[in-house]
């Protein structure tokens, strides 16, 4: 398929979180099309129920290629003009995804081999495919994973701390809210206490920042609130023990609340090749999930402005340069 083709058929094929088995089956029989004309391998990674990772190679892979086949929710198919494929996936990451099987369509072509593809599962939620595969690595020296930077080499990216807030009170009618204790007043006292939190910040990633992404609770507007609930992301820059603690003493600071969950990517910096333009991301990927697969890098076609949003879209002439930029990679580490 030409790499535009390949991109919208990708994109084309629902693999909303939870549902990437269609998009594997696809890809999976795609790449051993691919593998039974130039001697390669392809094989299915089991997961959870029935959600696989793939992984083919050419040869002992010094490089591999790696990234996701799920997408954010809600799904919506293609289309194309002159200049961009649209859909959900067009950048993150479907296009990236064919943009590294042409890649390595012409690599083989011109008689390179000794790398592979890495495809996962489940990265938009908890990184169950990259979990997985850390566990089955496979020798290689250098991973080359793909989200969209804009094709520009990211020096860093930054991690996410994700807190999931529980506020307990009592209900009462609200024409009598002594009799009551409400769970709304505390959570958001609670929350103005996180955000006075001094958040840390690195020379290289930046600010630390604090999101609430969802708040809800109470029974009814004429109800003293007996629970109330709230979801807190930072994005963080670098080691996050002394932040957890601060974080942990402004919630236990307020009768009544509790953390439900938690957890945590961490901040990584990573490789730079010379020539490469550079960037660095705020958002986190698998490439932390993926330690056993080698020294890291990140680059890919498309914007994350535009990544999770109903504009999502990646240029034509982005995925043509993602080609070359993947192809120089590996060549390129290959050759250290």
């Amino acid at each position: 398929m030409h790499l535009f083709e390949l991109t919208r058929t990708l994109v084309d094929i629902d693999s909303t979180t939870g549902r990437e088995r269609q998009v594997g089956d696809f890809l999976f029989d795609h790449l051993q099309d691919l593998a039974t004309r130039t001697n390669g391998t392809v094989e299915r990674i089991p997961v959870v129920d029935d959600r696989f990772n793939v992984f083919a190679t050419w040869d002992e892979p010094t490089v591999v290629l790696s990234s996701h086949m799920d997408t954010v929710p809600p799904f919506f198919p293609s289309s194309e003009d002159d200049d961009f494929i649209h859909g959900r996936g067009a950048c993150d990451t479907k296009g990236g995804i064919a943009a590294m099987i042409q890649a390595i369509e012409e690599l083989l072509g011109a008689g390179r081999r000794s790398f592979g593809l890495l495809l996962v599962v489940g990265e938009e939620t908890d990184s169950a495919g990259a979990q997985t595969a850390n566990r089955h690595p496979r020798g290689s020296r250098f991973l080359v994973n793909g989200e969209p930077t804009e094709n520009r080499l990211a020096l860093g990216s930054k991690g996410m701390l994700y807190m999931a807030l529980e506020a307990q009170g009592r209900a009462a009618h609200s024409a009598y809210p002594e009799l009551g204790d409400s769970a709304i007043d505390k959570l958001m006292e609670c929350l103005a206490r996180l955000k006075a939190v001094p958040l840390p910040s690195d020379p290289v990633l930046g600010e630390t920042t604090l999101n609430v992404g969802t708040l809800a609770g109470g029974r009814a507007h004429n109800v003293v609130a007996d629970q109330a609930r709230a979801e807190v992301t930072l994005r963080t820059v670098g080691d996050t023990a002394e932040l957890r603690r601060n974080l942990a003493a402004a919630v236990h600071s307020v009768s009544g609340l509790r953390i439900a969950e938690i957890r945590e990517t961490p901040a990584i910096h990573l490789g730079s090749l010379p020539g490469f333009e550079t960037t660095i991301v705020k958002y986190t990927t698998d490439v932390p999930r993926l330690s056993a697969w080698g020294e890291p890098f990140l680059l890919g076609p498309g914007s994350i402005h535009v990544a999770h949003t109903p504009e999502e879209r990646v240029a034509k002439h982005d995925l043509a340069a993602a080609v070359h930029l993947y192809k120089e990679m590996v060549c390129r580490l290959q050759d250290r």
